[in-house]
């Protein structure tokens, strides 16, 4: 195993660029001003940062550099987990956004990454994800007196844990489901309350990397001592620059936006061509001189009439760009519609399976929702559960774990004590 892909990727094909697995988009909101930034986070959760996953660096790098619109974040999360505190920062950054941030779960939100989600504003997990919860863990060595340390540590990580998922989820016995390694389907993870709801969150469209057009990686030579430099790795990013760029930076200060600039002495160029100036080396007066006798001999514009005046309220535009706006609209509203149905769904799914409804009324519940969402899910949730149908666990069978999955999804802080 190489250097290179010796932290977290495993077996795993080693990414020839940091979008493969973090970027982010942003566009205009469905509905309403503002902005969406969508982020995605798939990847593990490290303090490395580059190759290695994402760190709370890059989090903070991505962040810095959206648009001061930005009024709501889509984070698709697709996670192993990481590092403990990594994941907390990253969650602390979010949450200090003016944004409202939304964690969508596209595969697996395990570990630190369950961390991140559960501490959003609003989690949705979509179809077939899972969210996994366990109790921190360390690889250390030492003394009899250091390791009891360690677990000392441990305990008080581990406190803070169940404070993000209590805030979220409210009391229950997280110690048990900590120490059991506790996996959670879409479902069950709405039904514990780490999620607000089951549903698909449209995606933003192609991802568009936040940095510059090149991005510079440092990668260790495999073929070189240790304490040698290491050799600079430039990856051309072609496939963004035809992407609209996001600007540097928000806040503090004006945003400014990166705009594709025209080589000087190809502008100059194109002009003395136009002109019809053939002496290569003209100077710039020389070109003005060139435009003003051009402009002299343009003949002077027919007179118009007089353009009617607008009428108070109305708006004058481009047809095309109208019928752009309305097709946006458009979407925007399916977008939602499709949002509250979904909504509505998971609500009469969830009475479902915590036997408040049975399966042939559902259809007749779903309907009354249509009519009176507020009113029929309180009255929902005012129904005994296990009456209609018992769903209540009758018995579980024990997960057998893969040894180097369940390493692959632990938190790695390192600790390195001599005697």
């Amino acid at each position: 195993m190489t250097k290179r892909d010796s932290r977290y990727w495993g077996k795993l094909p080693v990414p020839e660029s940091k979008a493969e697995f973090f970027n982010a988009v942003t566009t205009p909101a469905p509905t309403g001003d503002g902005t969406v930034a969508t982020i995605r986070l798939y990847g593990p959760i490290d303090s490395w940062g580059g190759y290695w996953g994402v760190s709370a660096k890059d989090v903070s790098a991505v962040l810095d550099a959206l648009p001061s619109s930005v009024d709501q974040i889509v984070l698709r999360i697709n996670s192993p987990g990481g590092e403990v505190f990594e994941g907390v920062s990253i969650l602390n950054m979010l949450r200090a956004h003016k944004a409202m941030v939304t964690a969508v779960v596209d595969g697996r939100a395990a570990s630190a990454a369950s961390v991140i989600a559960a501490g959003c504003d609003e989690v949705v997990m979509s179809p077939g994800t899972q969210m996994m919860i366990h109790s921190p863990s360390v690889i250390a060595w030492g003394n009899a007196t250091h390791l009891r340390k360690q677990a000392t540590i441990l305990d008080g990580i581990e406190k803070s844990i169940v404070e993000i998922y209590t805030a979220k989820a409210g009391e229950k016995d997280w110690a048990t489901l900590l120490a059991e390694e506790t996996w959670l389907t879409a479902a069950e993870a709405v039904e514990e309350g780490l999620a607000d709801r089951m549903g698909v969150v449209p995606d933003a469209g192609e991802p568009t990397t936040v940095g510059d057009d090149d991005e510079a990686l440092l990668i260790p030579d495999e073929d070189e001592p240790e304490d040698s430099a290491a050799r600079l790795v430039v990856i051309a990013s072609e496939a963004r620059a035809s992407a609209s760029q996001l600007p540097v930076s928000t806040e503090p200060g004006e945003p400014h936006r990166k705009e594709h600039v025209m080589a000087y002495d190809d502008l100059k160029a194109g002009l003395a061509k136009r002109l019809g100036v053939t002496d290569a080396a003209a100077s710039d007066d020389v070109l003005l001189s060139a435009l003003d006798e051009k402009l002299d001999d343009q003949p002077a514009p027919a007179a118009t009439a007089a353009a009617p005046p607008i009428p108070k309220g109305a708006v004058v535009m481009d047809g095309t760009a109208l019928e752009e706006l309305r097709a946006q609209a458009a979407l925007g509203v399916q977008a939602r519609n499709e949002q509250i149905s979904d909504r509505r769904d998971a609500i009469v799914a969830k009475a479902l399976g915590e036997g408040r409804i049975t399966a042939e009324s559902r259809d007749s519940w779903r309907e009354q929702l249509d009519k009176d969402e507020e009113g029929i899910t309180a009255l929902l949730d005012k129904f005994p559960k296990n009456t209609a149908l018992p769903v209540a666990e009758l018995g579980h069978s024990d997960d057998v774990t893969d040894a180097e999955s369940s390493l692959y999804n632990r938190v790695y802080p390192t600790q390195k004590v001599e005697a």
